[in-house]
């Protein structure tokens, strides 16, 4: 009989070993027992445990089979009866913007003139002479009664510092006179195309108040904040999205900085959100030159597109609708300076397709979304079929056609529930009844089939999931008048509101086999809530709390 050779001997040990290790499960670095796990599974919605080794899922199930995963250097914790989801996606933040904003000025709360030109004196207090006081998110239809914001009321409480505070949906500011003075704007200034320079009806001088475009005006002689001002910043808005149960975000950059300020943070250990960066659409030709296509990173940071913008939006009158305001029918709203030259945006969504690269465009008014679908469909029917993910941001006000073409095109529609809750309250002073009726169309845009992608638009609403569901789910307006809910056939459900905080996200960043659900091999990014917000009334859900926070098998908040 012939000797077995070596190699074989060792094939067959090989074998014998897998053969006795079969059945045995994969020792667990984490493990969530006696919970309730929404999974966002259509199979398997529901189930009690998670474990969890390194970064991934690797077992879901009862809790007796779970609870098996668990070593003596296992984490275990009892849920007692909690909610699981999967971790939230928030995709439309100003990330870096927002934390910067933490840092700033709050005026959100101003709810009067007078405490309005308070929060400012305050500011302009604390800080050193010649310091400007940026941000600041106010909210004129707080004031009663609203009216909006003029130099003159802060001019006497700020002789020494420049002012250029924003209001809280970033398209229009008040500048001070020390601000317009170091702009070079005055009563003979012309508005640049794409924004509007507010005037005295009777002086024609300037009030201070400049819309979208003019607001660069003042806004380039700000210097930019130095590099430990945005490590504060990105470490303030990490603070908030964990106490949030947001694990990922897609940040709308307004420049290019943001990058580097992540990439330092990211090689610290010290990102405890995934960011999906867009940046500018002017910089397409960065992409180009570098032959960059689009996501590229790694699970925690990413390169995700180009960001253009379309219009303005429709508490500064500057949305773009084919019909005038009914508050303002001395307008119908304006294109983005992103539209000038006329020409310039086909050109660089030609150049982005070209280059294989993803587009997220700001539209607001319906004007702008059908101009944007044109711009679309032209650039698809030039280029042809491919898997795009092209998004709309906002989608907010729209003819019933162009949702249907939103579909037809498998256009992502990527909106914040937050704000119908919010514009609410006035929306039908400034358009009507009739527009509503398609404002914030959730339902209408899930029954035609597209996709959702929700997020919050911080800071121009609250980096809170949550409130967002809460908002899909009631459209009961902040104000409490509408406690039926705004416009209520538009409501969704609160699954469908979950998706589209989850399994919407990731589709939108081209990562719905990563993350997005709970399921073995996904990335292990989970939210524990101290309610099920399943099982209570809807209205109930704005008090829902996070009670756990995990990304990438990491506890990153702890009530």
């Amino acid at each position: 009989m012939k000797k077995m050779p070596p190699v074989l001997w060792a094939v067959l040990a090989a074998v014998a070993v897998l053969s006795a290790c079969r059945g045995q499960k994969v020792m667990a670095d984490l493990v969530l027992l006696e919970g309730r796990v929404w999974t966002g599974e259509s199979r398997r919605p529901w189930a009690e445990a998670v474990a969890v080794r390194g970064e991934k899922i690797v077992g879901i199930g009862a809790s007796r089979e779970i609870g098996r995963r668990a070593g003596p250097d296992t984490r275990v914790i009892d849920l007692g009866g909690r909610l699981v989801l999967p971790g939230f996606i928030d995709s439309h933040t100003h990330f870096l913007d927002g934390g910067m904003a933490l840092l700033s000025i709050q005026l959100r709360e101003a709810e009067s003139r007078e405490e309005f030109v308070a929060l400012v004196r305050d500011k302009a207090l604390e800080l050193p002479k010649g310091e400007w006081i940026v941000n600041g998110d106010w909210d004129e239809q707080q004031f009663d009664p609203p009216e909006l914001p003029r130099r003159e009321w802060i001019d006497g409480v700020t002789p020494d510092h420049p002012v250029c505070v924003n209001r809280h949906d970033g398209h229009m500011v008040l500048a001070n006179s020390v601000a317009l003075r170091i702009a070079g704007i005055t009563a003979a200034t012309p508005s640049p195309p794409g924004g509007e320079i507010g005037r005295d009806p009777r002086t024609g001088e300037p009030t201070g108040i400049l819309k979208d475009a003019a607001i660069d005006l003042v806004t380039e002689h700000i210097p930019s904040p130095a590099p430990e001002t945005r490590r504060k910043a990105a470490a303030a808005a990490f603070r908030l999205a964990a106490g949030n149960g947001v694990t990922s975000t897609h940040d709308m950059a307004y420049d290019t900085g943001h990058f580097a300020v992540y990439q330092d943070l990211l090689k610290e250990g010290k990102l405890t959100c995934r960011i999906y960066l867009y940046i500018p659409i002017r910089e397409v030709d960065i992409y180009s030159r570098l032959s960059l296509r689009t996501p590229f990173g790694n699970d925690y940071l990413k390169i995700g597109g180009l960001k253009g913008f379309v219009d303005g939006s429709l508490g500064s009158a500057t949305a773009l609708f084919f019909e005038p305001y009914a508050d303002a029918p001395g307008t119908s709203g304006l294109f983005h300076a992103d539209m000038f030259p006329p020409g310039v945006m086909e050109e660089r969504l030609l150049t982005a397709d070209a280059a294989g690269l993803q587009v997220a465009a700001h539209a607001i008014g319906d004007r702008a979304n059908a101009v944007l679908l044109d711009l679309y469909e032209k650039t698809i029917a030039r280029n042809g079929p491919r898997e795009r993910r092209w998004r709309i941001e906002h989608a907010q006000h729209l003819r019933p056609q162009d949702m249907e073409r939103m579909a037809r095109l498998g256009v992502i529609a990527s909106v914040q529930p937050y704000h119908a809750i919010d514009d609410g309250r006035w929306a039908e002073r400034k358009i009507g009844p009739e527009r509503c009726r398609t404002t914030y169309a959730f339902r209408s845009l899930l029954d035609r089939g597209v996709t959702l992608a929700a997020g919050s638009d911080w800071t121009v609403a609250p980096l809170d999931p949550l409130a967002g569901i809460y908002a899909a789910v009631t459209r009961r307006t902040t104000d409490g008048k509408n406690p039926g809910g705004w416009y209520p056939e538009q409501k969704i459900s609160i699954e469908e509101a979950l998706r589209a905080y989850t399994e919407g996200g990731a589709y939108a960043e081209f990562a719905e086999t990563s993350k997005g659900k709970i399921k073995e091999g996904f990335l292990a990014d989970l939210v524990v809530l101290d309610q099920n917000i399943f099982d209570i009334p809807p209205e109930k859900i704005i008090e829902a709390r996070v009670q756990t926070t995990i990304v990438g098998g990491r506890i990153v908040f702890e009530r």
